[in-house]
C-alpha cells in the first residue's frame, strides 16, 4: 500500500495580519527556528510518507526557499517533496487556485503522473501537531472508508470556527458541517451528555482512496473541501472520522499563533518538539549556541546563533540569530528571529537595542528597536493599525523590516 501526502499551503491567511502581509502563512517562523510548514511535512516523514506534494500561491518565494534548502532524499531514503504553483494555461493566463479542491483538482494530473499512491492525505501548512498518519489510514482501511477525516473533540467556542461531524456507533460519518452559521444549527452536532456541551470538529485532514479523490473532483467542480466536497462525500454515505486525542492547533488567529509558541515552554500542553523519535525537521543553519551574558532567564527558548545581553528575558521564545543588547527587559514576547541570516553573528542591522522594556509583544523578522524603547500597550488597546506597530487580540506586532527610534513608547 503506498499513501502520497498533499498539503495545502496557499491560503492568504488574512486573519493573521500583519504577519501575513510579508510572508505566506506556511512561512511564519514558529518556535524561533521551525515555520509552520515543517509540522505538516515532518509528520509525514515521521509515518513514513515520502512522497510529498505542497501546493504554494500567496507570496511563494521565501516558502519555496526554505523547502529547497530544508527536505533531500537519497537512494537510501528515496521520496520527494514537489512544489506545485499556478501555472499559466495555454491563453498564457496564470490558473490562480480559487480554493483548497480547485488546487487538487488543477494540480491532479501532475500528482497522479508523479504518484501511483493507493490513498493520498490530504493535510494544511498551518496546524501543529504530532500524529501517525499510518494510524490514521489503518483506521480508514479497517472501516473501508472512501474518506476518512481526522476529527477532535471542542468547546462552543470553538465549534462555530470549524466544521461539525455528526458519527453513529461504527464512527461513520452521518452529517457535516461547516462552520455553522447559528445555535440552532450547532444544536444538532451537540455531543451527547457532553457536559459542558462539545462537539466533534474537522481537522482539516482527510485520507482519501484514490479513485474516490478522483471521482469526487470530477463530478463536483465546486472550489472547496470544507464548504462543497467534504458535504458530497458525505452524502454518499462511506466517510468515517478518526477521533484523535492529542495536542492539535489551527493557526488561525493571531492569538492562536501567539498561545502556541508560548506553549512551546510551558510544562505542559502544547506541540511536543522534544519528542527524538519524531523530530521536527527545518533548514540545517550551523549557527553556533547562544551567547548570554549575565541575563536572567527564566522559562524561555534561546535559539541559535542570539547574542544575548539582556537584563531579563522571561516566558519569551528568542529566534535565530537575535541580538538583545544590554539593559533591556523581554517578557511574554515571540521574537521571530533572522531566519535568512548566514552568518554565525546575528545581522548587524537587527537588534533590540539598550534599555528597553518589551511585553506581551510578537516581533517580526528584520526588526530594529532603538535604545531605551518601551513597548507595553500602555493604552491597553485591543486593536490597532500604526506605521509598523499594530495590536491584535490584546497583542502588540511589531511588523517585519519595521525600524523603531530611540525612545519610543507605545
Amino acid at each position: 500500500m503506498q499513501i502520497a501526502t498533499i498539503i495545502l499551503a496557499g491560503g492568504q491567511g488574512t486573519r493573521l495580519q500583519p504577519l501575513t502581509t510579508h510572508h505566506a502563512k506556511p512561512a511564519i517562523s514558529y518556535g524561533g527556528r521551525y515555520r509552520l510548514i515543517d509540522i505538516p511535512i515532518s509528520n509525514s516523514i515521521n509515518s513514513g510518507i515520502r512522497q510529498i506534494f505542497v501546493m504554494t500561491q500567496y507570496l511563494p518565494e521565501e516558502l519555496h526557499h526554505h523547502i529547497h534548502e530544508t527536505y533531500h532524499f537519497d537512494s537510501q531514503n528515496p521520496g520527494f517533496v514537489k512544489i506545485l504553483s499556478p501555472r499559466k494555461n495555454p491563453n498564457g493566463e496564470i490558473q490562480c487556485y480559487e480554493g483548497t479542491a480547485d488546487a487538487v483538482r488543477k494540480n491532479l494530473s501532475i500528482i497522479l503522473e508523479n504518484s501511483s499512491a493507493d490513498y493520498f492525505l490530504i493535510l494544511a501548512g498551518d496546524q501543529l501537531y504530532n500524529i501517525d498518519f499510518q494510524e490514521m489510514v489503518s483506521f480508514a482501511q479497517s472501516k473501508n472508508a472512501d474518506l476518512t477525516i481526522a476529527s477532535i473533540i471542542v468547546s462552543e467556542k470553538e465549534a462555530y470556527r470549524m466544521g461539525l461531524l455528526k458519527i453513529d456507533s461504527h464512527h461513520l460519518v452521518t452529517d457535516f458541517v461547516e462552520k455553522p452559521k447559528n445555535a440552532e444549527v450547532l444544536q444538532k452536532f451537540e455531543l451527547s451528555d457532553s457536559k459542558p456541551s462539545s462537539y466533534l470538529g474537522s481537522m482539516g485532514i482527510y485520507v482519501f482512496k484514490r479513485e474516490f479523490l478522483i471521482a469526487l473532483l470530477q463530478t463536483d467542480q465546486r472550489h472547496d473541501f470544507g464548504y462543497h466536497l467534504i458535504t458530497t462525500a458525505v452524502q454518499k454515505g462511506n466517510t468515517a472520522a478518526y477521533v484523535y486525542k492529542g495536542y492539535w492547533e489551527d493557526i488561525g488567529t493571531v492569538a492562536s499563533y501567539y498561545k502556541a509558541n508560548l506553549l512551546l515552554i510551558g510544562s505542559e500542553g502544547g506541540l511536543n518538539a522534544y519528542d527524538k523519535k519524531n523530530p521536527i525537521f527545518s533548514r540545517p543553519t550551523f549557527l553556533p549556541g547562544p551567547k548570554i551574558k549575565k541575563t536572567t532567564i527564566s522559562q524561555s527558548m534561546i535559539c541559535e546563533g542570539c547574542i544575548i545581553e539582556a537584563s531579563e528575558i522571561t516566558n519569551s521564545v528568542i529566534g535565530f540569530c537575535s541580538h538583545i543588547k544590554q539593559g533591556s527587559v523581554i517578557r511574554d514576547t515571540v521574537m521571530m528571529g533572522n531566519h535568512l541570516c548566514s552568518l554565525q553573528t546575528p545581522d548587524p542591522n537587527y537588534w533590540i537595542g539598550e534599555n528597553c522594556l518589551i511585553e506581551k509583544t510578537i516581533i517580526d523578522e528584520r526588526v530594529q528597536i532603538g535604545d531605551g524603547a518601551r513597548i507595553i500597550n500602555k493604552n491597553k488597546y485591543t486593536t490597532f493599525d500604526g506605521d509598523g506597530i499594530f495590536v491584535r487580540d490584546g497583542i502588540t506586532i511589531i511588523a517585519a523590516g519595521t525600524k523603531i527610534p530611540d525612545g519610543y513608547e507605545f
